[in-house]
């Protein structure tokens, strides 16, 4: 009979519970100009500064948010601990994770092999980085995938920044056709843009989000080459840091976009000759292990046999090291065998 009664009360226990936690308010949904010392002239400030909405306020640092509206330091702490005070910034399992990659698109060049070597093709949601010297396939990779990209969906763009003044439409036409696909339509959804230094580069970056907000569909973003204008206005070894810390800078930003908006950024990437490497290869990548640590994929690409091209993958984070050959034609890329 006291067993039952127990029963009985511990059922009334967990109704009343079960009330009393739908009775909780929620908890409500705050925007920017919620924060504290956040007025409209800062919140519009933010916004154009990419600072959209709660959780990029929450990562933030404080001399970012200082930097892009002017407020004070301290005025700045407080936004951030009130932005992660109301942010879920918890952790997620690796269900979650596993559910969210399978939205990963691959995009393919058409050459099996060049596929193969990144398990599918080239992933979004990445930074898929390409070194090597002239001449060894960088920008006809770069101009392929352009093409490709477009076979995802209706409205698939591009955004290509050219740093070296590699871009060619006739290019773009060849490969187009040899694709299958209409060349007026396929230069029509790649937006290209010449950067003249490193800020013009970094800026032409931070305007692609605001794209993206436009209603433009960017599935891949090309930085033809990410380290050109870095290596010619950061000479010698006492500008190495700040060189350094701007292109991290560079790198952090192409990597948020890639993550938020599930595109993949390509870049192309200079080498250097190391004068102290006597046996083995001496091409390094230039960047040092900022790029490098930055990078999800890491190819290197060198000339082969008879006009061929090898593509060697060097870093992934789930692909074993493995080499494709291919070869550049007009109509795209080739095996080579």
């Amino acid at each position: 009979m006291a067993s039952e009664q127990t029963l009985v009360e511990d059922s009334l226990y967990e109704e009343k519970r079960e009330q009393m936690m739908d009775e909780q308010p929620q908890k409500e949904k705050i925007g920017i100009i919620d924060l504290p010392g956040v007025g409209a002239a800062t919140a519009e400030k933010l916004e154009v500064a990419g600072f959209r909405d709660i959780m990029s306020i929450a990562v933030a640092t404080p001399a970012e948010l200082v930097d892009a509206s002017g407020i004070s330091l301290p005025v700045a702490k407080k936004m951030i601990a009130a932005a992660r005070a109301t942010a879920d910034m918890g952790f997620i399992s690796g269900v979650d994770i596993l559910q969210k990659r399978s939205k990963i698109k691959k995009l393919q060049t058409g050459c099996p092999s060049l596929d193969n070597l990144l398990g599918g093709g080239f992933e979004t949601a990445s930074i898929v980085e390409c070194f090597g010297e002239f001449g060894s396939g960088k920008t006809q990779i770069g101009h392929l995938l352009a093409v490709q990209t477009q076979k995802l969906s209706d409205d698939a763009a591009v955004v290509y920044i050219d740093t070296e003044n590699t871009f060619r439409p006739e290019r773009i036409e060849q490969l187009a056709k040899g694709a299958g696909l209409d060349p007026e339509e396929v230069l029509s959804r790649i937006k290209v843009a010449r950067a003249y230094n490193s800020d013009h580069q970094m800026l032409l970056v931070e305007k692609i989000d605001e794209l993206i907000q436009g209603g433009l569909n960017v599935k891949l973003i090309v930085v033809d080459s990410l380290t050109a204008h870095f290596r010619a206005e950061f000479v010698g070894r006492g500008t190495l840091a700040d060189r350094q810390q701007k292109l991290n800078r560079h790198m952090h930003m192409l990597m948020k976009l890639a993550d938020l908006h599930n595109l993949c950024v390509y870049v192309t990437n200079q080498v250097m000759a190391k004068p102290d490497v006597f046996f083995g290869d001496p091409t390094q990548a230039i960047g040092g292990h900022i790029v490098a640590h930055a990078s999800t994929f890491r190819i290197y690409l060198r000339k082969g046999k008879k006009g061929s091209r090898v593509a060697k993958l060097i870093d992934a984070p789930n692909l074993p090291d493995s080499e494709a050959n291919f070869i550049v034609e007009e109509g795209g890329l080739r095996d080579f065998k």
